[in-house]
């Protein structure tokens, strides 16, 4: 049986990746920290997974050779719950964007487009900073580098608000606006990268991958040359990837019956059914998918405090009643939850794989 990982809320956690940039102490411990640098970066490289990097040293010479270990990220492992962590420092059950697509007032809704399939966009209706209420950046007006066209989306409003950007649509262009907040005097800059993310998902962990993991190590690389003397760089990630090729499966029908709607995403698929059918899905799930993924009411998950110590109302009303997380490398269809390809690296379930990121630091 593979083994399941839970967050490590309150210590080797990406919750605590925030208050560590901000220079405010929360009690995390860390296994590596900024300590006394004067100025300092968070870098999420989005996708990079610990045992993937573990995995491959020859290709992340630089990363590798940083100091530091794995953390855990938080469940459901997922981009749009996790980059709310870090940018809040609050756990999924607190900041209440519970998974990739979640119900939001009996609609579904994709956190990272923020649409539904019934109504499109929907920032009017649905308000980030309301689903989202908590200001990210413990309420410091910290410059962020991301991708301009990420300016103006519903999810920038929900995680990064209260921050100020500074776009870029190159690789070149990120490093030079991190080097450029750092010469103007910033003392916290936080930063984003998508492409590990993007070839994963499009490639799986194949030769595309280990190209792009050469190419971000070189990134990281060129972060440090260009910083300024004093300058210490945090490098995480927001989840690992497994590689599930074509692996997809359906619902079985007898579980399917009794679902209402779906959420979540393929390796954290959410069930939602009425009260009544609740165990009656929670049992048939187990009968006909306990062999290849953990199957757990949402009660269930609460008590256990997968999402931390404290679960909101709202929270707890836009997750599903069951869910299914596979562990061996499939997932779950789910005839709504469709994009421009097919998926070839996933995440979102509790596998070391997923879990696992790095927390790895360099200074000049």
């Amino acid at each position: 049986m593979v083994k399941m990982v839970l967050p490590a809320f309150g210590k080797d956690c990406v919750t605590g990746l925030m208050p560590a940039l901000c220079g405010v102490s929360d009690g995390s411990e860390l296994p590596a920290n900024f300590g006394s640098s004067s100025q300092r970066v968070l870098l999420v490289l989005d996708g990079l997974g610990w045992n993937q990097v573990q995995n491959r040293p020859d290709l992340l010479p630089t990363i590798s050779s940083m100091q530091g270990a794995s953390i855990t990220t938080v469940a459901p492992t997922t981009t749009a719950v996790a980059l709310t962590s870090i940018t809040t420092g609050l756990t999924p059950g607190e900041h209440g964007i519970v998974g990739y697509r979640m119900m939001v007032d009996d609609q579904i809704l994709n956190t990272l487009r923020w649409r539904t399939d019934e109504r499109g966009d929907v920032r009017r209706s649905i308000p980030p900073e309301m689903v989202q209420p908590y200001k990210p950046f413990l309420d410091h007006n910290l410059p962020f580098v991301t991708k301009g066209e990420f300016c103006t989306t519903g999810f920038t409003t929900a995680h990064l608000r209260n921050g100020r950007l500074k776009g870029y649509r190159t690789s070149a262009v990120l490093v030079h606006n991190v080097a450029s907040l750092l010469a103007s005097g910033e003392e916290a800059v936080y930063c984003y990268y998508d492409g590990v993310d993007k070839v994963a998902h499009e490639y799986g962990l194949a030769a595309e991958y280990e190209a792009e993991l050469r190419f971000v190590d070189r990134l990281v690389d060129d972060l440090l040359e260009a910083a300024p003397a004093g300058t210490t760089l945090l490098v995480t990630a927001d989840h690992g990837h497994v590689d599930c090729g074509s692996n997809i499966e359906d619902i079985h029908p007898a579980v399917a019956q009794n679902v209402v709607a779906m959420s979540g995403e393929a390796r954290f698929r959410w069930l939602h059914t009425s009260p009544d059918d609740v165990d009656k899905v929670a049992e048939a799930a187990k009968e006909w998918h306990g062999h290849h993924a953990w199957v757990f009411r949402k009660d269930e998950m609460i008590k256990q405090k997968w999402f931390g110590h404290h679960v909101s109302d709202d929270a707890a009303s836009r997750m599903g009643d069951v869910a299914l997380l596979p562990f061996e490398p499939t997932g779950f269809a789910d005839p709504a939850d469709t994009g421009p390809y097919n998926l070839i690296g996933r995440h979102g379930s509790l596998t070391e794989d997923e879990v696992l990121v790095p927390c790895v630091t360099a200074s000049v």
